[in-house]
């Protein structure tokens, strides 16, 4: 098959899109990855074809939209800003997505671009998206996030109050969309998007473990179809990783806590250092990511190392517990290290894995406004309950044995093939 991938965002919205591409390609399948060439010397490195896609931004842009996300609460509004920033590059993206699509089998996008439905559609072309946070799947056995159903409601009412509810955020985040990009979507001529939750497309492949993600006995429809994660990483720094070493060497099994905010960002990353170094005792050694806040180091805290972009499995393996905020991405190779975490949600789904990470037994969440002052507290808490730490290395264990990647390629080609069977019309005689 020609499969065309499209994702938009930060790495955690890219990289799974990679994992795909490279086993599509492995399964023998021609694939092209289209998106924004930020992101083109990771994809080409990784052997798939890119396919460029506006706007041009570099980092520096991509900081400014995501520190825009940052400052807003409400989700509803952070999905408003994403439009709202997509805009004006809309119809020109449209425009290079159309020109593809006749040399195309089936094109699989991030969920969070459902326009692409329209563009396949209208071409023909089966439509697939994925999924990176299982709380988007409507079920009547669990309401959207943060909002449960009453107590004291029987079973059948909490049913029909969760559909309720999941018609209700159809409704909502639809209108949401559509009102951000009317123009674009009329002068495209293509359809207003409905049913953002319910029916995105088809097929969903839902980029996590179903044993571990999954609400047991839940209703969900059967386009929802769980992958396991689909994982990539970045080359490994073999100087870098040298230097770590030697900075672990005197500790405890050679391991250190690792803070990493991924693509967060803070404006005033600075203060945040100081007040975190402040707090951080003396001697106590970590290490923290700069990340898109480009946290700084500071001279004189020879204790705390400072490193830059580099693959998470290579930086995780010298972790004694990871401190993240909670990205799919990152939550997934927490997971992966075996070692227990504290989360420090930002925006979006992220106070949604922060639970997870809890209800999983591997962790707890800590609040953002107060990280640099409580952490080294809530490590000593983290540290000192061996239980966090056995549950950290099952779950690690459970997840070596799975894999995402196969399984999404075998989705995706049921899918396809399914598309390709002529429908029978019923005749009465």
């Amino acid at each position: 098959m020609r499969i065309v991938l499209t994702s938009h965002g930060s790495t955690g919205d890219i990289y799974p899109v990679i994992a795909l591409a490279v086993a599509l390609k492995r399964a023998g399948h021609a694939v092209k990855f289209a998106t924004i060439p930020h992101y083109r010397e990771e994809i080409e490195a990784a052997g798939v074809e890119f396919y460029a896609l506006c706007p041009n931004w570099e980092q520096p842009d991509l900081s400014y939209w995501m520190g825009r996300l940052n400052k807003i609460r409400n989700p509803i509004y952070q999905l408003r800003e994403i439009y709202v920033g997509a805009k004006a590059y809309i119809p020109e993206m449209i425009a290079r997505m159309d020109a593809i699509m006749p040399q195309t089998d089936l094109l699989v996008s991030s969920y969070l671009f459902p326009m692409n439905k329209g563009i396949a559609d209208r071409h023909g072309v089966p439509f697939a998206t994925l999924a990176f946070a299982p709380h988007v799947i409507p079920s009547p056995d669990f309401p959207p996030e943060n909002l449960p159903a009453p107590r004291w409601l029987g079973r059948t009412a909490r049913r029909a109050w969760n559909r309720w509810l999941w018609q209700s955020a159809n409704a909502i985040v639809d209108r949401t969309i559509n009102i951000s990009i009317s123009d674009a979507l009329r002068k495209a001529s293509l359809p207003k998007v409905r049913n953002f939750f319910s029916r995105p497309a088809e097929c969903v492949l839902v980029t996590v473990p179903e044993a571990l993600f999954r609400p047991p006995g839940a209703e969900i429809d059967a386009r929802f179809r769980y992958t396991g994660y689909l994982r990539w990483q970045s080359a490994e720094n073999s100087a870098l990783d040298e230097e770590i070493k030697a900075f672990v060497a005197d500790t405890p099994d050679a391991r250190v806590p690792i803070l990493t905010f991924g693509s967060m960002v803070y404006y005033n990353s600075g203060e945040w250092m100081e007040r975190f170094v402040r707090a951080w005792p003396i001697g106590r050694k970590i290490i923290v990511q700069r990340g898109w806040a480009q946290f700084p180091q500071f001279g004189h805290a020879s204790h705390i190392k400072v490193v830059g972009k580099m693959s998470h499995d290579q930086l995780f393996r010298h972790a004694s517990a990871v401190i993240h905020h909670g990205g799919a991405g990152t939550t997934a190779s927490a997971l992966h290290a075996g070692v227990p975490q504290i989360v420090v949600p930002h925006i979006g789904d992220q106070n949604f894995f922060g639970s997870e990470v809890e209800r999983f037994g591997c962790g707890f969440r800590l609040k953002k406004t107060v990280w640099p002052e409580q952490l080294h507290h809530a490590l000593d808490r983290l540290l000192a309950d061996g239980s966090r730490l056995s549950r950290a290395r099952k779950v690690r264990t459970d997840l070596l044995a799975e894999n995402g990647p196969a399984n999404a390629v075998r989705e995706l080609e049921t899918y396809v093939a399914a598309c390709r069977i002529p429908t029978t019309p019923n005749v009465n005689n």
